[in-house]
């Protein structure tokens, strides 16, 4: 049987690109720190994804095992020399983490095998791949750097599906919902995966993904959190917020209409199938888990931060995604470590220096002007 390594044993790992591995007849070993996860997979060696719909549907996921990379390291390069292909989704922050212990692996493997490996960076990041590959290459030398060429192949990937917060914490069923996108990009002929689509390309893909689903989410979630609302669904019965996700997706559209060339009411349609599925009650999606992190979220590379400079440079309205990134600098849940220390810093430094500081805005820009303008309006 062909084997998958896949990094990241979370909701997403086992209910989205885990799942479409065991599909397609891949063993699958999850890699990951969460010591009681690793473990139920090795005892249970399945679980099931179960569609968040009107009339669900189960997949049962078998073919599976896990490893825990903390202590059982020379296990995982034992996995990663046999892997057909090596995942992640563990969220960008970790990918530095993780990079030796694959650059271990991956050396091992080029000096005894020629067999092609392929390593793909699932997250909600613009060439998440090519950091990653930065990463593990800073962790090898000259010599192995050149044994690589032509075995071990990097591509950048875009993935879209909503993974809600689970409510049976002592099993490994994932509820997901039934839409899901994963495009690679590469010109390779490479191992069928189920549910994996090829693009030559795969900037529009991913901009348009980041710029209308993750952009969309974001503003449901930190507008509806000043609402005092509870979930996604809940949120987007509110007139005044889907006014406002409609008009911050038309300006991000705008951008992605002109730079791409895409089909405005093709795009149009895209808009509104994602803000569909945004109010499928079966999610119960929290407002608070998908606002969490926004220090992350206010990046420079995310998805508040670029469309809205990228629409300025444009010559293009940013009106919207001005009020989005005010309402992202006013969510103060006290459970997220970054919503802390980002009123922390607020509170200590004021907006100014905290857009700098986090989204690398100039503190004199009319984007910073206007948000700060959007970020009083709304405090009061």
């Amino acid at each position: 049987m062909k084997q998958a390594v896949h990094f990241g044993a979370g909701n997403i790992g086992r209910g989205f690109i885990g799942a479409l591995f065991s599909q397609s007849n891949y063993h699958v070993t999850f890699v990951d720190i969460a010591e009681n996860i690793i473990n139920q997979l090795n005892t249970d060696k399945g679980y099931n994804v179960v569609t968040a719909a009107d009339h669900p549907e189960t997949l049962a996921i078998q073919n599976v095992s896990g490893l825990n990379n903390l202590t059982q390291e020379q296990e995982v390069i034992e996995a990663i020399k046999e892997a057909t292909y090596i995942t992640t989704a563990i969220g960008p922050n970790i990918l530095p983490r993780i990079a030796p212990l694959i650059a271990k692996g991956l050396s091992e493997r080029v000096k005894t095998s020629d067999e092609k490996v392929y390593v793909i960076a699932c997250e909600n990041q613009i060439s998440a791949t090519d950091l990653l590959k930065g990463y593990i290459f800073e962790a090898l030398d000259e010599e192995t750097k050149a044994l690589i060429i032509n075995k071990v192949f990097f591509f950048n990937s875009a993935v879209d599906r909503i993974v809600p917060i689970q409510h049976n914490q002592s099993s490994l069923d994932v509820l997901v919902e039934s839409y899901y996108e994963w495009v690679v990009e590469t010109t390779e002929d490479i191992p069928f995966v189920e549910g994996m689509t090829i693009v030559p390309d795969i900037a529009p893909f991913i901009e348009r993904k980041l710029f209308t689903v993750n952009t969309g989410h974001a503003v449901i979630a930190y507008f509806g959190y000043l609402k005092g609302k509870e979930t996604i669904d809940q949120t987007l019965s509110d007139p005044d917020i889907y006014e406002q996700v409609q008009k911050t997706l038309q300006e991000t559209g705008a951008y992605l209409v002109k730079q791409y060339k895409l089909d405005k009411n093709e795009h149009q349609a895209y808009i509104d199938k994602i803000i569909e599925r945004f109010k499928n009650p079966h999610l119960n999606d929290l407002v608070t888990r998908v606002g969490r992190s926004p220090i992350r979220k206010l990046g420079p590379q995310d998805r508040l931060i670029r469309p809205a400079v990228v629409a300025k440079k444009a010559g293009l309205s940013y009106t919207y995604l001005a009020k989005a990134i005010a309402a992202a600098l006013l969510f103060d849940v006290v459970e997220d470590p970054e919503a802390k220390e980002l009123q922390e810093m607020i509170k200590e430094h004021g907006i100014q220096y905290a857009l700098k500081e986090i989204s690398q805005l100039n503190q004199v820009d009319n984007l910073t002007k206007e948000i700060i303008s959007h970020y009083e309006d709304l405090k009061q």
